[in-house]
């Protein structure tokens, strides 16, 4: 690639010079935020996009933009997803296989962060359920569609680094509730997700891969008070100068997103299959230090092949299906 980007790269300056005419992708999330720019960028360079929300009159109207800027033959449609259910999870994809249509890249873009302790339909602890197992299950469901030099790509987080996946006790049933550290679990297990799919699916010519989008100030943190984010951008810019790092500054959508299209679409299928990427290139893997940097590397637990196995049997336990 000639073209280097980084971390105030957009997603147009990602995309630029880039035909996506004739390709389909499939984005969870469309109805606010990342999703929704996501969307727009891959739109107005010709992509179909299939997006996936769990309030389809919110998501038309976050997406009027979507629209409106598609060209090269580019479009939206939208499809009812709650990822906190399995039986809506199951519902959409069932729906996709049988339209039958191929996808090009699936994203999945949906979320929650640092809510209060609380269980999804199915009775798991919700950041966990919603963010990994409903994305496990859909991802796992629709793999056949997934053409033959297709890439999934999951948004992780530099919040992985709050905690590693608890393969004993995932719905803090025994462990004291922590919203930040259920948190971190969830975007462990999504970085474990793209490990393990991009192991059994590479020599099919299909890649996964995960993100970090950097710190974007979106609905994801709906649930953080301005003093509670206010400490930890303290926490972080600490960490930052100790370590002789410039401060935190917080990225623009177009900026957060734009890993995640660079990811998808640009970079090399080797060169991000079965990795971590934050600021439009591949993450190494930094561990020791506090857990609180929003930059600067993977832990080696969010990359593990051995861990990622693991994670993929306990999820199938969890779900009660086999993939």
């Amino acid at each position: 690639m000639s073209t280097t980007f980084g971390a105030r790269s957009t997603t147009d300056e990602v995309l630029h010079g880039v035909d996506l005419r004739g390709k389909r992708v499939f984005v969870t999330g469309v109805s606010a935020g990342l999703g929704v720019e996501t969307a727009r960028v891959l739109a107005a360079h010709g992509a179909q996009v299939v997006g996936a929300a769990r309030d389809l009159e919110k998501a038309r109207g976050a997406t009027e933009q979507v629209r409106a800027q598609a060209a090269h033959g580019g479009g939206l449609e939208l499809v009812q997803l709650d990822l906190a259910s399995l039986a809506s999870v199951r519902a959409c994809a069932d729906a996709l296989v049988a339209d039958g249509r191929g996808f090009d890249l699936a994203i999945g873009n949906a979320g929650v962060m640092a809510c209060p302790k609380s269980t999804t339909a199915d009775g798991f602890e919700t950041q966990f359920g919603t963010n990994h197992l409903g994305h496990f299950v859909l991802m796992n469901r629709i793999a056949r569609l997934l053409k033959p030099g297709a890439r999934l790509v999951n948004l992780s987080s530099a919040g992985h680094r709050f905690a590693d996946v608890d393969l004993e006790d995932p719905n803090f049933e025994r462990t004291p509730y922590d919203e930040w550290v259920a948190y971190g679990r969830s975007k462990t297990a999504n970085a474990l997700f793209a490990v393990e799919f991009d192991r059994r699916h590479k020599a099919a010519g299909v890649r996964a891969t995960a993100v970090h989008p950097g710190g974007i100030q979106t609905e994801l943190g709906r649930y953080m008070s301005p003093e509670v984010t206010q400490r930890l951008i303290d926490q972080i810019n600490a960490q930052n100068m100790a370590a002789g790092e410039p401060a935190f500054e917080w990225k623009s959508i177009p900026q957060g997103a734009a890993t995640t299209v660079w990811a998808g679409c640009v970079a090399e299928a080797d060169a991000v299959g079965g990795r971590y990427c934050e600021d439009c290139h591949v993450a190494g893997i930094v561990d020791g230090g506090g857990p609180v940097s929003i930059r600067g590397g993977v832990r080696g637990y969010a990359v593990d092949g051995e861990r990622a196995k693991a994670l993929w049997a306990l999820s199938e336990a969890m779900v009660g299906e086999r993939f």
